[in-house]
């Protein structure tokens, strides 16, 4: 039987060669600015954060060096609450979302957390508009095993040195129209796999760790995003992406065994926020808001229990 190709790399139903990911890699282009969009503003930041350069893309370490930017004086006596953005590097509010908290809201939780920030996971992926990293590689499933995505071993270091427990940690990422035209059937292709069309939702939803769900946590994050944008519904088949909710904008996933970032830590509360930036009711500024309220949110949950 011939399958059906949909994707124009590789052999249908053969995973992708060396060769086919190197074709890949050539179709991508540099679309953005990595130190104009987002190193600028770190830099700005240095003032009122320790600011850690925790590493650098192989590909090219000068033009993708890795930042994080921490409380100042940190005390030993409060626990630490993560952000991580642009881990998908494509999915834009979750880098310029992590970042707008840092410069308007983060004094805010100074008296109750400590923080540590990665806005920028996934620079080149930020900069080609990317969901994989230069070698074809998901950096969001990339968080367990044998460290072969240096984004995601990266971060996983950085993590690890931490001196306390974190208490809390947001993943923000975006679900987009391009994960149905361009990413998914990318992905099938590469894997050798047919490929079944799905739907996107439309708005915002989190997704919540089977093995930790949390459910009043992630109704909290729900309601503050709800002042922003609207929240997603479930599709035809009573489905948000493929999982059924277990509340109204909230779907479950195990986050340890997939390898997912917001199951990186030992965290009490976790989450990975999901923006719908291509829907005609938001602007790219609401989308950032979002993600902005969305940390709001669950630090004002997380910080009184």
């Amino acid at each position: 039987m011939t399958t059906e190709r949909f994707h124009p790399i590789g052999t249908p139903g053969e995973p992708w060669t060396d060769a086919d990911k190197q074709r890949w890699f050539e179709g991508c282009a540099v679309q953005r600015s990595y130190a104009d969009d987002v190193l600028s503003r770190v830099e700005r930041l240095a003032a009122s954060f320790h600011v850690e350069r925790y590493g650098a893309l192989p590909i090219d370490p000068d033009r993708y060096p890795l930042f994080a930017l921490r409380t100042a004086r940190p005390r030993a006596e409060r626990p630490w609450a993560l952000i991580t953005g642009g881990v998908h590097g494509y999915e834009t509010s979750g880098v310029h979302g992590a970042l707008a908290f840092l410069e308007r809201h983060a004094a805010d939780y100074a008296a109750r957390l400590n923080l540590l920030v990665a806005p920028c996971v996934s620079p080149w992926g930020y900069e080609t508009i990317q969901r994989w990293n230069p070698r074809a590689i998901d950096p969001n499933r990339s968080f367990v095993g044998d460290g072969r995505c240096d984004e995601a071993a990266a971060l996983t270091r950085l993590v690890r040195a931490l001196d306390g427990d974190v208490l809390v940690h947001l993943d923000l990422h975006e679900t987009t129209d391009t994960d149905e035209t361009d990413f998914r059937p990318a992905l099938a292709a590469r894997d050798g796999e047919p490929f079944t069309p799905g739907t996107i939702p439309d708005g915002f939803y989190t997704v919540g760790d089977s093995e930790n769900p949390q459910p009043e946590f992630q109704a909290a994050i729900v309601a503050a995003v709800e002042r922003v944008t609207h929240i997603a519904p479930p599709d035809a088949d009573g489905e948000i992406i493929g999982a059924t909710p277990t509340q109204r904008g909230v779907i479950e996933y195990p986050f340890g065994p997939l390898g997912l970032c917001a199951g990186l830590t030992n965290a009490r509360f976790t989450t990975t926020t999901e923006v719908y930036p291509d829907s005609p009711r938001v602007t790219p500024e609401e989308c950032v808001e979002a993600q902005v309220a969305a940390v709001r949110g669950a630090f004002e949950y997380a910080r009184t229990r």
